[in-house]
């Protein structure tokens, strides 16, 4: 309680000294009194503080995740091994770290689709991210070993069918997508627990890592990290960074 005193107390006059353990237990308890009969008259003010400080959290949160961005830049948009895809050469670039067993990347897989496809000058980039269990790094690995395999557009064909993959990712059914894709599925099964995949998901993780990502879907929009789907879809943050030339 002392300290949402206090809280609301600063965000309605920020440059107010108040010391409330300078107080006395009487004048605390009366202070508290005064408080509480003010707040049940007026409820409006504590729910206009709350949102005062959300607005702030969230605003020293943007600023971090800005910096984050910053300070990894090359690892998130040229690392060397990640698919790349839509326009290679579009003046916004869009990041997904996914997990192909999770429900909202499947969800929202068809959208960010959609939306490379419509807007024509977007860059897009997808960044595996196993994090929900076996299943989780056993469809990563196949998708990392497929495109060192069978190159880029066997992976977004891969990378689409482990995102529609309703049963487990089991051999019979890795070698069942790398037919349809026409890649040789045991190569692929044998590439897959290799260094030269695992390296992948190594650094892959260790970005996560540094940027504070631990959920999927995670997108680095220009300079702008998003810790799931916005409510209002990607156009928006896609249009705000083409303004800011992101």
């Amino acid at each position: 309680m002392k300290r949402l005193i206090a809280a609301l107390l600063l965000t309605a006059t920020p440059a107010l000294a108040f010391d409330i353990d300078a107080m006395s237990d009487a004048e605390k308890a009366a202070f508290g009194n005064a408080v509480r009969e003010y707040l049940m008259a007026n409820p409006e003010v504590l729910v206009e503080s709350i949102n005062v400080l959300e607005e702030r959290r969230a605003a020293t949160e943007a600023q971090g995740d800005v910096a984050l961005v910053a300070s990894n830049r090359d690892a998130i948009f040229d690392d060397g091994h990640s698919w790349v895809g839509g326009n290679p050469d579009g003046d916004v670039t869009m990041v997904e770290f996914i997990d192909y067993r999770c429900g909202y990347c499947r969800k929202f897989n068809d959208q960010v689709h959609d939306l490379v496809e419509s807007d024509g000058n977007v860059r897009v980039i997808l960044k595996e991210f196993p994090i929900l269990g076996p299943d989780s790094e056993t469809s990563a690995r196949f998708a990392v070993a497929v495109k060192q395999i069978g190159g880029d557009e066997a992976y977004v064909q891969a990378h689409d069918e482990l995102m529609a993959l309703r049963g487990a990712p089991s051999p019979e059914a890795l070698k069942a997508i790398a037919s349809d894709i026409g890649v040789d599925g045991d190569e692929v099964l044998n590439t897959m627990n290799t260094e030269s995949v695992s390296a992948v998901l190594r650094e892959n993780r260790q970005l996560a890592e540094r940027m504070g990502i631990m959920g999927t879907p995670t997108f680095v929009i220009g300079d702008t990290l998003l810790r799931g789907m916005p409510a209002d879809g990607l156009e928006p943050v896609v249009a705000a960074a083409r303004e800011g030339n992101g």
